[in-house]
């Protein structure tokens, strides 16, 4: 009999595999395959295993795993949007922090590097079929985690004028941790996207990074990147402090202009577009608090139609969105999402070093993700991959051509 112990501190014991609704689910991940078993009493990933050349089961290490350069701790969730009249509201779309940037560094990611793009998807019992073929066909490293005995994370986005966003989730929430990324290949992911309040990131960068070192590896890895997106609720001034001790421990913050000047209580928008000075001031306070090890991390502000501001040690610099038109923006959910991830994937490429050029990409990824309900559509013609018909390398060199004559604001 095939024993499991859950990594859940509640289980002290074994657990049969008797006990479990599924016993084996087996998803092939990058060439491997892996095992998982679920847990009835707390409905998670107990145990994932790989099996050998010989048919055995062995622990998941840095030296056996697949090659991963993102990993995102998002959530998914299946959105219902409701827009302003007499647009119609549109249910069962995929959506969440993890779907959106997953999407954002899987358009940088053709096959066979897409199975470089690690994320975790919570099934439901009200899983919809279609949003499983569209995560197949995506070619991802996606670990997909069977919890039949709960309704998947299911949220309502209501969107308002100057693109305000409203949300609540319709059902219960399935916060991913650290734990999910154990005795997986997404543990070494070259870089991890943190969508969380400051506390909250310091312990996952911690216990990441502990996870690691205490791993099993002839070869040790070296220290990934993290990429921090603040949760909105938690952009207020009492959360300042904490979000000054969060920034040593990550590499890259990101929030959009609103939740930036929440932090400090403060206004970063003006009649017609964002205040350029104001997002510019409040950057270099948290500059001159060090981000990154060694004050070496950089931040980027997300700010809409006004493109995004860059700032580390080294410069500072406006980019534009790729969008101009209002007219090309369809439905901004996930936009931001979308923007971490081709910037994580620029990041890994060169590092804070190669934040202009993250900054590029992650542009060019939100524009993908804001054309349409929903994501992109994946397509194929003689010269590789297309998405809505598009190919990612034609959209980034265009965009570059317009930076040639952006005069900054």
């Amino acid at each position: 009999m095939h024993l499991s112990t859950c990594a859940k501190p509640r289980h002290s014991s074994p657990v049969s595999s008797r006990t479990l609704t599924q016993p084996f689910r087996y998803i092939d991940f990058n060439g491997l395959h892996v095992v998982q078993t679920v847990c009835t009493c707390c409905i998670t990933l107990c145990e994932r295993h790989r099996l050998d050349k010989f048919g055995k089961l062995a622990n998941m290490t840095a030296n056996s795993t697949a090659d991963v350069d993102f990993c995102t701790l998002g959530m998914f969730i299946i959105d219902e949007i409701e827009f302003p009249p007499p647009k119609p509201p549109v249910k069962d779309i995929l959506g969440g922090a993890g779907s959106y940037s997953a999407l954002g560094a899987r358009l940088f990611s053709p096959p066979p590097r897409s199975k470089s793009v690690g994320w975790v998807v919570d099934c439901g019992s009200d899983f919809p079929g279609e949003l499983r073929e569209t995560i197949a066909a995506w070619d991802t490293g996606v670990v997909l985690r069977e919890t039949p005995e709960r309704l998947t994370t299911r949220g309502w986005n209501g969107y308002g004028d100057n693109e305000h966003r409203a949300f609540r989730y319709t059902t219960p929430k399935l916060r991913l941790d650290h734990h999910a990324l154990a005795d997986t290949p997404l543990l070494w992911s070259k870089s991890f996207h943190l969508i969380c309040s400051p506390l909250r990131c310091i312990d996952l960068v911690v216990n990441i990074l502990a996870l690691r070192q205490t791993a099993i590896s002839e070869d040790p890895q070296p220290r990934p990147l993290f990429i921090w997106e603040p949760v909105p609720d938690l952009c207020v001034p009492d959360e300042l402090e904490n979000c000054l001790k969060a920034l040593p421990f990550i590499d890259v913050i990101s929030p959009n202009n609103s939740e930036l000047g929440g932090f400090f209580g403060a206004s970063t928008d003006l009649k017609d577009h964002v205040n350029h000075r104001k997002i510019e001031a409040l950057c270099q306070e948290w500059l001159d608090s060090g981000i990154g090890q060694n004050g070496k991390g950089g931040v980027v502000v997300r700010a809409g139609k006004d493109g995004c501001f860059l700032a580390c040690r080294e410069f500072r610099k406006w980019l534009p969105a790729y969008h101009q038109s209002g007219d090309s923006v369809v439905d901004p959910t996930g936009g931001g999402n979308g923007f971490l991830g081709g910037l994580a994937m620029g990041l890994v490429k060169g590092g804070v070093s190669n934040l202009e050029e993250a900054a590029v990409w992650g542009s060019v990824s939100a524009s993908f993700a804001i054309e349409q309900i929903g994501v992109p559509v994946l397509g194929r013609d003689d010269k590789g991959e297309t998405w809505n018909g598009v190919h990612v390398e034609d959209r980034v060199l265009q965009f570059k051509e317009r930076l040639v004559t952006y005069v900054q604001p």
